[in-house]
């Protein structure tokens, strides 16, 4: 490959830039009017460019998105200026329901609340107007609670790829996702 970008390939580029969240080929081929075979190509040699030679920004792929993100070679460099941001924005106790939310989804409010052991109406819709949760079904039992679960948006500012990136949990808090989760009383 050549260092110079393809038509395509430098429109991408901008536009992945410009927008600076993940864009799907599906919305790229839409602002573009490309083809998803020249839109595939593109995306392939931007990476190629983006991954080689030291750069300060890394193209990446994550649940059929793209996005630019910075080197990982210099996360520790930008993290007392740029990190943990989301943790200052929210609370304690707005951080322990996203968490319980990401690990046990699909989830109801009662079983976060069995969890949890407080009433958790507030922390769920500050989480849900932040865009980071949000129902995704609703149970099958009487009233029909709904079932929450994490956005892309909750991926995106916690820079995970997928759920299944999330830290693994010890045994003890397995046991009490689990056990709390099943207990059809825990008050």
């Amino acid at each position: 490959m050549s260092e110079i970008l393809s038509l395509p390939g430098r429109l991408l580029e901008v536009i992945l830039f410009i927008e600076n969240e993940p864009m799907s080929k599906t919305n790229l081929s839409k602002m573009t009017g490309l083809d998803d075979t020249i839109i595939q190509e593109a995306l392939s040699e931007l990476t190629e460019h983006w991954n080689k030679g030291k750069h300060g920004l890394e193209l990446v792929e994550s649940n059929d998105t793209y996005r630019f993100i910075p080197a990982s070679d210099l996360h520790e460099r930008l993290r007392d200026c740029y990190g943990k941001k989301v943790d200052r924005r929210l609370s304690k106790a707005a951080l322990e329901t996203l968490s319980i939310i990401a690990y046990a989804q699909p989830v109801t409010r009662r079983d976060i609340e069995n969890i949890r052991g407080v009433s958790s109406d507030t922390i769920v819709r500050l989480l849900r107007d932040r865009e980071y949760v949000k129902v995704i079904g609703h149970k099958d039992v009487p009233g029909r609670p709904g079932l929450y679960g994490t956005t892309k948006k909750f991926l995106y500012e916690f820079n995970l790829p997928s759920i299944a990136a999330l830290p693994k949990l010890s045994e003890i808090d397995r046991a009490r996702f689990t056990n709390e989760e099943e207990s059809p009383n825990a008050n």
